[in-house]
């Protein structure tokens, strides 16, 4: 089976749930590479943030609309997170703030997403808490 092949049966088998900790992990990686990289290298750290923050913007956009079937409450806690990324982002392009924070939320979030054996009202509501507390 070739590469492409395999990759294409790969996403026809994810639940969406896996496709975003996917989507995630890919992101987060960009991100740690942008910030080991030297900060005259403006153009890739810019690229590695915009595709962080158009990603956000895609959840929380998603989380906005009407037919969105994740929790109010969720939903809510998305749509904050998206536009504190935004905000952060706009600071760490400007070089006023750190980019670790935004690699600490989005690790945070894979953690949700990741694959566990029993799913709990508690186990949501305890990561829930966690992210509130990173973001302060």
């Amino acid at each position: 089976m070739s590469l492409q092949a395999y990759q294409k049966a790969t996403l026809r088998s994810e639940d969406p749930r896996q496709t975003e900790y996917r989507l995630f992990g890919q992101v987060t990686r960009a991100l740690m590479e942008a910030d080991r990289l030297d900060k005259s290298e403006i153009a890739k750290r810019m690229d590695a943030l915009d595709w962080n923050r158009r990603l956000w913007s895609v959840l929380g956009s998603d989380c906005a609309l009407a037919g969105n079937g994740l929790p109010e409450g969720l939903r809510a806690q998305i749509i904050s997170l998206s536009i504190w990324v935004n905000r952060h982002t706009s600071m760490v392009m400007r070089s006023q703030e750190d980019i670790q924070p935004l690699i600490e939320v989005n690790r945070l979030i894979m953690q949700g997403l990741a694959p566990r054996d029993t799913s709990s009202p508690a186990q949501d509501a305890a990561f829930a808490g966690t992210v509130r507390g990173t973001l302060g």
